[in-house]
């Protein structure tokens, strides 16, 4: 049956995710028009992750009222009404003798919000890196976060890393200057068909797009990790969570007529995000489908993941995504045809072998506390 619950994870994962790869490549390029006389590029991050996260949070919802015990209240469900436990502590703080047994938390809801801030934040910059550098080159990038989260945690939680991850650190970043060094400029240039890659600044802007991205991703995943820390939550309560308010930020920041703001609010008709976004759906049919396909697949996505973390640790987890970036990679480069040059696989090779240490590393060190925790067992047994 673990085997079987195994098998479906992982092809959940691959699908849903080779699919979603797929469709956030094609929406990076133009559409045509109705009339087919033109095509212009689809430049809403802010729609894409309104929509994306929308049905995220339903699906999370979906998800937790299936699966939640008959004992529990909808708000204990959804991880609102934090359990204080026996010693009189809870999750790091102490209780008074006239608390009841569970609780509203608001600094945990705050929690999510900075997450959702940050993620709405962060998604613009990786769609618009797309328009000045390659699609195998953003996989890769992406590929990097430990770097930023390495980062990010020390300087907003101060904490300190194993040796092996500065190795790990190295390995990546050198490989990513290997991959960006030897690319074909030339080839880019003609299979991004938009006017942006044109500039001869494109490969930095996209690298700083890219940067700006993977900072704020450091950000997220060290806030997550710290919340896990102070809170006894499931991963599908805070895909819940963070998808919700991530969509309505999303959704406030898209009625809005903002005025122009680069990356972030491209829209230059004066009309709101929304409206420009539906003005664009409307005049370019075609982006329907690539469109459903990134928001259904990145929500079915995050539910096989969070259902393999759950079910098979963390370790299961960071062997099928790292498997799973390489595997969309080579996607990209049969689907659209992309070219790359010896000297960039190397670069690939390099950073995948970094990510490959601390896999290697980290099943070491789970192995060798599974046991531990075995001969603690035995031990206990035989008194």
């Amino acid at each position: 049956m673990s085997l079987v619950r195994l098998t479906i994870c992982v092809s959940g994962v691959y699908s849903m995710f080779l699919w979603w790869a797929v469709a956030q490549e094609r929406l990076s390029v133009p559409f045509k028009t109705i009339d087919g006389l033109s095509s212009d590029k689809f430049r809403s991050a802010l729609i894409l992750g309104l929509f994306q996260s929308a049905l995220c949070s339903i699906s999370a919802f979906l998800y937790i009222v299936i699966r939640k015990d008959p004992s529990q209240t909808l708000s204990q469900a959804l991880g609102l009404a934090q359990k204080l436990e026996s010693n009189g502590v809870l999750n790091g703080h102490e209780k008074s003798a006239h608390n009841p047994s569970t609780r509203f938390d608001t600094r945990l809801l705050l929690r999510y919000l900075q997450c959702s801030v940050l993620i709405t934040s962060a998604a613009p910059f990786g769609f618009a890196a797309l328009s000045y550098i390659s699609y195998p080159a953003m996989v890769l990038g992406k590929s990097c976060k430990l770097v930023p989260v390495m980062i990010m945690n020390f300087l907003l939680y101060k904490r300190k890393f194993a040796p092996h991850k500065y190795l790990v650190v190295f390995m990546v970043t050198t490989g990513i200057t290997i991959f960006m060094g030897f690319g074909d400029e030339k080839a880019k240039k003609h299979k991004s068909g938009g006017q942006d890659s044109d500039s001869p600044y494109a490969s930095i802007i996209g690298i700083s797009y890219l940067l700006i991205n993977l900072a704020l991703d450091g950000a997220i995943n060290s806030t997550q990790d710290e919340i896990f820390v102070r809170y006894k939550i499931t991963g599908q309560q805070m895909m819940f969570w963070i998808n919700l308010f991530s969509t309505f930020i999303s959704l406030f920041l898209s009625i809005l007529p903002l005025p122009y703001i680069p990356v972030i609010h491209p829209s230059t008709d004066g009309k709101s995000e929304l409206m420009s976004a539906l003005a664009f759906i409307q005049t370019h049919p075609s982006i329907v489908t690539p469109l459903a396909e990134f928001a259904m697949t990145g929500a079915f996505g995050q539910l096989f993941i969070f259902e393999t973390l759950a079910r098979f640790g963390s370790l299961t987890l960071v062997m099928i995504t790292l498997t799973r970036k390489m595997f969309t990679m080579l996607l990209s480069v049969v689907v659209y045809n992309h070219k790359l040059t010896l000297g960039q696989w190397i670069g690939a090779a390099v950073v995948f072998a970094g990510i490959s240490v601390e896999a290697f590393i980290k099943r070491r060190d789970i192995h060798a506390k599974r046991v531990v925790q075995e001969k603690e067992k035995a031990r206990i047994k035989s008194l």
